[in-house]
């Protein structure tokens, strides 16, 4: 009756109840990443997002969230495989609410009962990495697919286009592996250095610039015990 007495329109009686049920309701909210548990790939996250809340005489007032606990990381995967990140403080995320209790399903995985008959409650998120704000927003390429650092000095594309593959990077490269295998023409711009063990290239394999073996330079190197007629030389000087 006092709800009535307020609201003599029923409408806006029936408005008033639904947006407080949508009040609690919880299905997405960004969040700021507070510590990483790379062993349990889970995080905790502060929702970055206040909630207004109706203090007694009916003033309203913003409300900063509780820090939500255990939030399971998503990371792209499938079939055997996954990219992962290296998740740290201050990390921007989107943690999505689940539509019911995941306590049951994180412990053990499969198909579980829920542990409590909770529903869309801020206690069972899950945390999706590289959403950005825009004062964290960086230049997207246009062109092609990327895996980068977020300051754009190491990258590797693919153009879906030429189907052409480019790894740039200001670091360096290491590859280790039993064999490494390269099918196609090599072009190889600067110094090539070899350190211990031997080495066996089928080519061709044109080098722009000099070659140097067991310090002899390829273009510069001279022989020794050269003689006129049909003999061989010598072994480079």
């Amino acid at each position: 009756m006092r709800q009535l007495e307020r609201n003599t329109d029923f409408l806006s009686v029936i408005l008033s109840a639904m947006q407080g049920t949508q009040s609690k309701l919880w299905t997405a909210t960004p969040g700021i990443i507070q510590s990483f548990n790379d062993v349990a790939m889970t995080c905790v996250v502060q929702p970055s997002i206040r909630e207004p809340l109706r203090m007694q005489g009916g003033r309203r007032v913003m409300h900063t969230l509780p820090l939500l606990l255990d939030c399971p990381v998503m990371f792209p995967g499938g079939g055997g495989c996954t990219l992962t990140f290296p998740v740290k403080l201050g990390d921007e995320c989107l943690v999505v609410l689940s539509s019911r209790c995941i306590d049951s399903w994180w412990q053990s995985g499969g198909v579980q009962d829920p542990a409590e008959f909770r529903m869309h409650d801020l206690s069972d998120g899950f945390a999706f990495v590289g959403v950005r704000s825009q004062p964290r927003a960086f230049s997207v390429s246009a062109s092609a697919t990327q895996l980068r650092s977020d300051d754009g000095a190491a990258f590797i594309e693919i153009h879906p286009g030429s189907h052409a593959v480019n790894v740039t990077t200001a670091g360096d490269i290491t590859m280790t592996a039993p064999n490494i295998v390269l099918n196609g023409n090599v072009q190889i711009n600067g110094p090539v250095a070899q350190s211990g063990g031997g080495s066996t290239m089928q080519g061709p394999l044109a080098v722009a610039g000099d070659v140097t073996a067991g310090g002899k330079s390829l273009l510069h190197h001279i022989h020794g015990g050269v003689l006129p007629g049909g003999g061989n030389t010598g072994q480079p000087v």
